[in-house]
């Protein structure tokens, strides 16, 4: 979350000047994936994009702190609302700032500021007489002596056709219909009050006027539009703008000086405030609608809070405000077989899906690429894995590993790290394939360009996704590991080609997963805060749609790596039996679960084989049990130093070598290898291995196969590279590991899962090292390495 370390930004003269709002998310309970998707992440995605394309924009949000929501929450954590206004205040920043939700101010509701504006606003709207006094219903509570908050009275719809038997005494939950807590069927005890009326059908034919033009200008989503127009359609009428509560902006006005604003009235004036607590020249964003355009995101609920009565409000002070341009509503995203739902607990939370080890940026991925933008969308646990794996992994990941490590293997196999220049002679546009590419990616752009200008944040994304997958494409069509060694001219266009396409992916998915563009900057050794633009005035977007002239030659890249993770089936399950049920729910479960877990160890005895329980075994007889079934430690493993002394395919299987190892013994050992489709057989003949010897024999298609070589590969698997001891390592040494001491096993036992144990944590760190945990298989000669797979996997 950007903080202002620096001096806020105003708008400038000749610019776009953008001023952009989420809805403000109150502060009743932790942000689910619903909330995030419907409001922040939206604007956040559009805010980055301005940013992106040079626009002068600023991003404003902050937590909805007032009203009956707050109330209620804080009589059920038996607190005081200031204290559950401090409480989930922080819970949301943090939960937006592991998001990377990039607010140039992220406020609260209950701050000074908001007092003054609002206060403000209203006495201007007061002198003129756009206001009226009136006595109307609140419900009573004899018991508690208060009047009810709207939000604690429940009971039927009164909206024909709905009826439902739950409905809020603000709002119905089912049809989204605003309503007044004396509407609802079957209310308890009534009281008469004096409160204050916003007059907004007075004003209904400069607000239609406003609606009309700006709904076509601003390109209003379509179903704020048919929200707005079935609200005046209706007619407007009267709404009470105070109400008779503690926790809240109070009235400026003697009579009334026991109430506070009402929540509607005094909510979306919070982004004026929060915006003057950014800037004290607040003034110049928000009275300045010849030099700035206002965007607004939300979820589908909040739609006549913003179309009809904000703007009601800022049109009643007759002051120039500057009124909202475009709003960008999302329908309802839906979580497995029904509702997410704060009040309820129902779905993943923000912090949930922070406590994951899924990373954030296949969060937003999969959010945005599902964002309920026309009609209500459904999150499922399946859905995102297929996402992450086919999309993310297979497409995007696959394409940036491919071109990255390919031109940072060493001399004679890739580039060096170095980006190769191309000769006089070759050109992009006279070269078939790149000129095609390069025609396809202009095309992409501008409709990039487009969707994204129209706040389609849902095109622009599969856009950029078409873009990588293109580029899978071309490397496939130019076949570059054969030009590297028949035409090299010709094979560097390609890759400076497909580095330039790397460089634009991460341009153009910057405003979507933040933290991807980051990662690919850092493989890429170029800083991203200088190089992440797509601005007309430096006129990056002609340069992008020429891809090889993107990035210079000569210039060295950093380390490639894996840019993302599969996603297994047992790890889906798991997070589908886990965030099951509500949160109340959730933890009963846990508790339960907790408490049999315990009974059954009190119960547990041990079975002397005729079905009669015998107390346990003495601990003697324990600790005999486990002397004999020694732990799981990386020494029972016999790694050795082999050398290949001769590899051929097998003959029944295309994808197989068959390798004769030296690893030490009087005869050689035969190994079937799964290689040919990544390494050469060339590569395979008189070459030093590592060799796991104790693994028992295993027969593949008519070959018995009588140890494993090891080899490393990336996070998608798409490259695979053998792990090599020092040259002048003897064969037959057994590979080592500092800090651990013991003798192999003779054979490992399959059933006891010893070297599928072990496995999970062999892998190669930055510098290339074959480790296991963080300790180097280590011979007397040196450690073992790989050629240029960093952070990979070893089996």
């Amino acid at each position: 979350m950007a903080e202002n370390l620096i001096a806020p930004k105003l708008p400038v003269e000749g610019k776009r000047n953008i001023l952009i709002t989420s809805a403000l998310p109150y502060v009743n309970n932790v942000p689910h994936l619903g909330n995030i998707i419907g409001c922040v992440l939206s604007a956040d995605v559009f805010a980055r994009y301005c940013r992106l394309r040079g626009y002068n924009a600023i991003y404003i949000c902050g937590t909805d702190e007032y009203g009956t929501a707050t109330e209620t929450k804080a009589m059920e954590e038996n607190c005081s609302p200031k204290e559950i206004c401090d409480k989930y205040h922080a819970i949301h920043k943090e939960v937006y700032n592991w998001f990377n939700i990039s607010f140039d101010e992220f406020g609260r509701t209950s701050s000074p500021e908001q007092t003054e504006v609002c206060q403000a606003i209203f006495r201007k709207i007061f002198e003129n007489k756009w206001l009226s006094e009136n006595t109307m219903q609140q419900l009573y509570c004899n018991t508690c002596e208060r009047f009810l908050a709207d939000r604690l009275v429940e009971g039927t719809c009164p909206t024909p056709g709905c009826e439902y038997d739950s409905a809020r005494g603000d709002q119905c939950e089912k049809c989204g219909k605003l309503l007044n807590p004396t509407e609802l069927k079957n209310p308890r005890c009534k009281m008469k009050v004096d409160n204050f009326l916003d007059e907004i059908f007075d004003i209904c034919d400069r607000l239609e006027k406003y609606i009309s033009e700006m709904s076509v200008v601003g390109g209003w989503s379509q179903n704020a539009i048919q929200t707005t127009n079935s609200w005046l359609r209706e007619g407007l009428k009267p709404r009470c703008i105070t109400r008779d509560l503690k926790w809240g902006v109070p009235v400026p006005h003697e009579k009334y000086s026991d109430k506070v604003f009402y929540v509607w009235f005094d909510a979306p004036i919070g982004y004026v405030s929060i915006t003057s607590c950014y800037t004290r020249e607040w003034e110049k964003w928000w009275k300045n609608p010849e030099n700035v355009e206002l965007y607004q995101f939300m979820g589908k609920d909040n739609v006549p809070f913003h179309t009809v009565m904000f703007p009601s409000t800022l049109l009643g002070t007759s002051e120039n405000w500057t009124l909202m341009k475009t709003i960008s509503v999302t329908e309802y995203l839906n979580y497995e077989a029904g509702k997410f739902s704060k009040s309820k607990g129902i779905g993943v939370f923000g912090n949930d899906a922070k406590d994951t080890n899924i990373p954030v940026e296949v969060w937003r991925y999969y959010l945005l690429t599902n964002r309920p933008e026309v009609s209500d969308t459904l999150f499922t646990w399946p859905d995102l894995q297929a996402k992450l794996n086919s999309e993310l992994l297979n497409n995007l990941g696959n394409f940036i590993n491919r071109v990255l490590s390919f031109i940072a293997k060493p001399a004679g196999q890739g580039y060096d790290s170095i980006i190769p220049s191309v000769p006089d002679n070759v050109s992009g546009d006279s070269h078939g394939p790149t000129k095609k590419l390069a025609d396809k990616v202009a095309a992409y752009i501008d409709q990039y360009i487009e969707a994204m200008e129209k706040v389609k944040l849902k095109q622009g994304l599969k856009t950029a996704m078409s873009i990588s997958s293109e580029g899978n494409a071309y490397l496939q069509e130019a076949e570059f590991w054969r030009l590297y060694k028949e035409n090299k001219s010709l094979c560097s266009l390609v890759m400076k080609t497909a580095a330039g396409i790397v460089y634009l992916l991460a341009c153009l998915l910057e405003p979507f997963i933040p933290s991807f563009t980051l990662e690919v900057f850092k493989q890429l050794n170029l800083p991203a805060d200088t190089h992440v633009s797509l601005s007309d005035d430096k006129g990056d977007v002609d340069r992008v749609k020429r891809p090889w002239d993107i990035i210079s030659a000569g210039h060295k890249i950093g380390t490639p790596k894996p840019l993302f993770r599969e996603l297994k089936d047992e790890e889906v399950e798991f997070y589908r039996k886990k965030f099951a049920g509500s949160q109340a729910d959730r933890i009963v479960r846990a508790e339960a679960e907790a408490q049999n877990v315990a009974e059954q160890l009190k119960k547990t005895k041990v079975s002397d084989g005729n079905g009669k329980k015998k107390p346990g075994k003495s601990s003697n007889e324990a600790k005999n049990k486990a002397a004999a079934e020694p732990d799981i430690t990386i020494t029972r493993l016999d790694i050795r130093v082999g050398l290949i002394i001769k590899a051929q395919k097998h003959p029944d299987a295309d994808a197989l070598y068959v390798e004769e190892i030296d690893v030490g013994e009087e005869q050689t050992r035969t190994v079937v290898s799964g290689l040919v489709k990544f390494i050469p057989l060339d590569e395979m003949q008189n070459r030093k291995v590592c060799v796991l010897c104790n693994l028992k024999p295993v027969t593949m298609r008519g070959i018995k196969s009588q140890a494993m070589v090891l080899a490393a590969s990336d996070g998608d698997h798409t490259k695979v590279e053998l792990v090599e001891p020092p040259s002048s390592a003897q064969p037959g040494e057994r590979i080592t590991f500092p800090g651990y001491e013991g003798n192999p096993d003779e054979l490992l036992n399959p059933k006891k899962k010893v070297w599928e144990t072990l496995q999970v944590d062999l892998h190669t760190n930055e510098e290339l090292v074959a480790c296991y945990k963080n300790v180097p298989l280590t011979t007397s000669a040196g450690v073992c390495k790989v050629s240029s797979i960093s952070c990979g996997s070893i089996r």
